[in-house]
């Protein structure tokens, strides 16, 4: 873990701060390894402090390799407060987009030093994976893979969207997943129109198109997959519209590599399934970096002109939705490799069609 503190105290002198307090849960796992729910981190550029109650601090000593574990028997800003006058600190860096207002307006009065807001310091950091991080990546997906291969000789018409999603869910915390990334999206026939139709009471149906757009959780890292198949024959339109999305997944994945930038990579997509007439159709970006979060960076999207460097992980993820009809959702997880990118994911994505009987 030593290497983690010592990436975020090059980025304290990059930055020109003499701390960074940790708040983010995320970010704390980060960098500390901790995996309570309650503590803070004050990373200064040669000493890293761990700041946690008596119900964690067996776990901080062990998890916490590195940190000098402190216990907070009062409020746990006020050992801040000390760290801080301690260490001669006069600017300290904090998570502005986890930092409540009331709390911000407390350390304001206490702290007796400049608080500078650097939002993403720790997690441009981590869009870099080390090779640790992909494994667990790569685990998370076999374990959704194999939740999906189940779910195609399991799910049957007259089953509701919630019964089918509570399968997916169980199957995988079988399997060793800790938990589910997000609200599992199972959305049949007119729903599958609806980009996040999360699990309904609705009844799947013959000639239902289905998306299931889903993940886990294994050791603190996610997976995000989805798949569209047909319960029978969806129909014409519908089948062509899932080869057109399925050609622009594949056009992204032949073009993902280091050195293209999260926009150039969206506009394949888009650019592909806007020529074959369904642009409008298509109203979510194309991707994003997945690692401790479901969604982290980087963005696959038009704002994003940053270059694509190895060891980011994203989504691949271009879809069709019209309304009173259906829609389809292919996503993939690329690693991006010093020779391009390597598809984590194996499951089939060409149109599966269960025979209804």
């Amino acid at each position: 873990m030593m290497s983690r503190i010592e990436n975020i105290q090059s980025e304290l002198v990059e930055n020109s701060l003499d701390a960074m307090l940790i708040t983010s849960p995320y970010n704390l796992r980060y960098a500390s390894g901790f995996t309570g729910s309650t503590g803070l981190s004050v990373i200064t550029k040669d000493h890293a402090f761990f700041v946690t109650d008596f119900r964690y601090t067996e776990q901080a000593a062990e998890q916490a390799v590195g940190f000098e574990v402190i216990q907070n028997k009062g409020s746990i800003y006020d050992v801040v407060t000390e760290i801080i006058t301690e260490q001669n600190i006069t600017k300290i860096g904090f998570e502005e987009n986890h930092v409540s207002f009331s709390t911000y307006a407390s350390i304001k009065e206490s702290f007796e030093c400049e608080l500078v807001p650097v939002s993403t310091l720790i997690e441009d950091i981590r869009e870099i994976k080390d090779d640790a991080e992909v494994d667990l990546i790569q685990e998370a997906i076999s374990i959704t893979e194999a939740a999906f291969e189940h779910i195609l000789t399991y799910i049957k018409p007259g089953m509701t969207e919630i019964k089918v999603a509570n399968e997916l869910d169980f199957f995988m915390r079988e399997r060793g997943a800790s938990g589910v990334s997000f609200d599992t999206i199972v959305a049949s026939g007119v729903r599958s129109a609806m980009p996040h139709g999360v699990a309904s009471d609705k009844v799947i149906e013959i000639g239902d198109m289905i998306t299931i757009d889903f993940g886990c959780y294994y050791k603190g890292y996610v997976s995000d997959m989805t798949r569209t198949f047909a319960l029978g024959d969806p129909g014409e339109e519908l089948k062509k519209i899932h080869q057109i999305v399925l050609d622009a997944n594949l056009k992204v994945s032949a073009a993902a590599k280091a050195g293209v930038t999260g926009a150039e990579l969206d506009s394949i997509a888009r650019d592909y399934i806007t020529e074959q007439g369904y642009g409008e159709a298509f109203g979510h970006s194309t991707g994003h970096g997945i690692g401790l979060e479901v969604h982290e960076g980087p963005g696959i999207n038009f704002k994003n002109d940053q270059p694509l460097v190895v060891g980011n992980v994203i989504t691949n993820e271009p879809g069709i939705y019209i309304p009173g009809l259906g829609g389809v959702r292919i996503e993939d997880d690329l690693l991006i490799t010093k020779d391009g990118n390597r598809n984590l994911m194996q499951s089939t994505k060409e149109l599966i069609i269960i025979d209804e009987k």
